[in-house]
């Protein structure tokens, strides 16, 4: 009978100490993932600019007065791409600013597979509406093959 008490005492005590470990474990990775923080809330920050710029005009005028309306071939009719695309656009190309820094930084390292793929949709996304469907998702394919191919071969060199 005591046996099963100190049984259930240990397992108690061995309960509190993973759950405490768990816990602090927890708050160090809340304390280093500061980066998932920033890269949502600078998605939220672009997505809000360029709402801001088609209600307010400075979006055709900074269409109108870019690179995409000087180096359009004359015969190409002049577009005008979708809010949605440019948001998306955007933030494809935070997500994998965060893959490359987390890549780049060891106290903030982990799996970026998940962002890359997203970033790159996202950015296939976007620039669907300046190049076309059919252009593009060959392209997004293409890319997420490769990923997944040197995935695979840098992992087995480990």
């Amino acid at each position: 009978m005591a046996d099963k008490l100190t049984d259930k005492n240990d397992e108690k005590q061995f309960d509190e100490k993973d759950e405490k470990e768990l816990h602090k474990h927890d708050e160090k990775i809340e304390e280093r993932d500061a980066l998932s923080s920033i890269t949502w809330a600078a998605m939220l920050i672009w997505a809000g600019l360029v709402f801001l710029a088609a209600n307010t005009g400075w979006l055709d005028t900074i269409i109108a007065h870019s690179f995409i309306a000087r180096y359009l071939p004359a015969e190409m009719v002049m577009f005008e791409p979708a809010i949605w695309g440019i948001i998306m656009l955007g933030a494809g190309i935070i997500l994998l600013g965060e893959a490359i820094i987390r890549l780049l930084v060891p106290s903030i390292k982990r799996r970026v597979v998940g962002t890359l793929v997203l970033g790159v949709v996202f950015i296939g996304i976007g620039l669907g509406n300046f190049f076309g469907w059919d252009l593009i998702w060959p392209f997004i394919l293409i890319l997420l093959g490769v990923s997944v191919l040197v995935g695979g071969l840098l992992r087995t060199r480990q």
